[in-house]
């Protein structure tokens, strides 16, 4: 059954999971996402008030609103100057598939990075224009936003992202005006499961593959993981239960990273680590998101859900 976008569902597939038909009878597809963020987060410079802090190693507020926090840009910087490129060669020397998810104004200040997108053809989803709370918006400065962060990115790659996700909440109309501008096969603007599903959005149907703030690398930033190696046992714990599961109930598992905090030597070897420990199953799928969001389609049409 599909439901219609805005109204909560705590029933989901229950207890009868759909059998997600994963390629090569994987038990667990498993998707990594590298947040591109760095030059698009609030900055002095770029005209608003105060500098972000959150995220990173800085100590927000630390700067009072009005000044420059140069520690907190310099770690901006950072993620994408160093960190980015730890995580995309790791992952490209593992053969392991990506999902950026970009902001368009972080893309637009970083041709190499750009270009290592589109020579790699490596999966895209948007991360919005720049850090603005969608909540907040009319309907109108929302519309605009969404067209500016797809044109934008394209304009970087030289090809439009496939996928979304909001950088802040959505709002009540995101998801309406995602499927009104087009080109979009997904949105991942929520944690609800552990399997992409449909939602009807204004008469039509529309795919939902699900992210994770919790299989994120935030855990470290925020002191709510304290070393790398709380990180690895993070990952890995979710990693032995929904690999266990799949044996009965094949699930999907999102890994959620960014240059500026995984890609720092000191977290880096938790993101090795995990990849070690799920590459040397062979009943695991690497994917990146819009892989995923393709095969639910072809698997699972929304025709059938309905």
């Amino acid at each position: 059954m599909i439901i219609r976008d805005g109204t909560r569902d705590f029933v989901g597939y229950g207890r009868t999971p759909p059998d997600p038909q994963w390629p090569g009878g994987a038990r667990l597809a498993l998707v990594v996402v590298l947040n591109l963020e760095e030059g698009a987060e609030p900055s002095i410079p770029d005209g608003d008030p105060a500098s972000e802090a959150a995220l990173t190693d800085a100590i927000p507020g630390e700067v009072e609103a009005g000044r420059r926090d140069f520690v907190a840009e310099t770690l901006f910087e950072y993620g994408s100057r160093v960190g980015f490129w730890r995580l995309h060669d790791l992952f490209a020397e593992r053969g392991v598939p990506l999902t950026i998810n970009a902001c368009a104004q972080a893309l637009a200040r970083n041709g190499e990075i750009a270009a290592a997108i589109r020579e790699g053809n490596i999966d895209l989803c948007c991360h919005g224009d720049r850090f603005v709370r969608h909540y907040r918006m009319s309907e109108g400065e929302e519309r605009g936003v969404i067209a500016a962060a797809f044109r934008g990115i394209e304009a970087a790659v030289g090809r439009p992202p496939l996928g979304w996700q909001s950088r802040y909440s959505s709002s009540e109309g995101t998801r309406r005006l995602l499927v009104e501008h087009g080109g979009f096969l997904y949105d991942a603007d929520s944690y609800a499961d552990d399997l992409p599903y449909w939602v009807e959005v204004v008469g039509r149907p529309h795919l939902v593959v699900p992210h994770s703030f919790t299989h994120n690398d935030n855990r470290l930033a925020t002191a709510k993981l304290g070393t790398a190696d709380d990180f690895y046992n993070h990952l890995a714990a979710a990693f032995r239960v929904l690999h266990a599961e799949g044996a009965r109930h094949p699930r999907m598992m999102t890994v959620s990273l960014h240059g500026r905090i995984s890609g720092q030597p000191s977290r880096f070897e938790a993101v090795q680590r995990f990849l070690d420990l799920a590459v040397s199953h062979d009943d695991v799928w690497f994917a990146g998101r819009s892989e995923v969001a393709r095969h639910w389609m072809a698997t699972h049409p929304a025709e059938a859900a309905s």
